[in-house]
């Protein structure tokens, strides 16, 4: 179901000068960013460019940070790691409803998530795709207005990534939180994302709408570029 128009006007996020520095180096600097509630934004980067930081900052985890970080509704905020860390000594079911209540709609997000029927399994009977899985319905259980992911499915092999895309998509369509994924991977971005930011050296180098009906090649080029990478196409 599409969210609202008066939804979509309403920032879930927006960070005014939020900079944060690790031993004398600026890590984020002066960061200014709206995420519209609803809207799916990849965050894109060289490895230690700061997005973890900065989802780490949006998040709420990192107290260190200056400038100011608003969330329109803090307590509805949801992190899926590139970790399930599902609790080994809890069952599926009882990782799913951690810190909540409601058995049947933990069981109603399993389902969603394609592990009906697995909610009396151990943790480390799951394949890496299943504990993924059994974290997003963590997520979704708590009914995020904002859903903050990073690099989650980083470890997964190639397959399993391709269904878990598809699966995350589906659920951002029919629940519609905004999302924030850190990636290291242009494709991964391009696939789900709406809205693709680049960060570089401190600063969001690139600010890219995503539109369903131009090439996916033509927005590859274009981030590879804005990264710094060139294909050597033979």
């Amino acid at each position: 179901m599409a969210p609202h128009t008066e939804q979509l006007t309403r920032p879930a996020v927006r960070l005014r000068g939020l900079t944060r520095s690790f031993d004398g180096r600026v890590v984020l600097d002066a960061i200014d960013l709206e995420i519209p509630a609803g809207q799916f934004v990849a965050l894109l980067g060289h490895s230690g460019s700061g997005k973890s930081t900065l989802l780490r900052a949006v998040a709420g985890l990192d107290h260190e940070v200056t400038g100011s970080g608003e969330l329109s509704a803090p307590e509805r905020v949801s992190v899926v790691f590139q970790d399930s860390r599902l609790l080994p000594w809890r069952r599926v079911l009882d990782n799913v409803l951690l810190g909540t209540d409601g058995v049947e709609k933990g069981r109603e997000a399993l389902a969603e998530v394609g592990l009906a029927g697995r909610e009396r399994a151990w943790p480390n009977e799951l394949s890496g795709g299943e504990a993924q899985r059994a974290a997003l319905a963590r997520s979704l259980v708590r009914e995020p207005e904002l859903l903050l992911a990073d690099e989650p499915f980083g470890a997964l092999d190639a397959l399993t990534r391709i269904k878990m895309h598809a699966l995350l998509r589906e659920l951002w369509q029919r629940h519609r939180p905004s999302v924030l994924l850190v990636t290291h991977d242009v494709d991964e971005a391009i696939a789900l994302a709406d809205r693709i930011l680049v960060l570089d050296h401190g600063w969001i180098g690139l600010d890219l709408t995503v539109d369903r009906e131009i090439p996916h090649g033509d927005y590859r080029a274009r981030l590879l570029a804005a990264l710094g990478v060139t294909e050597d196409v033979r």
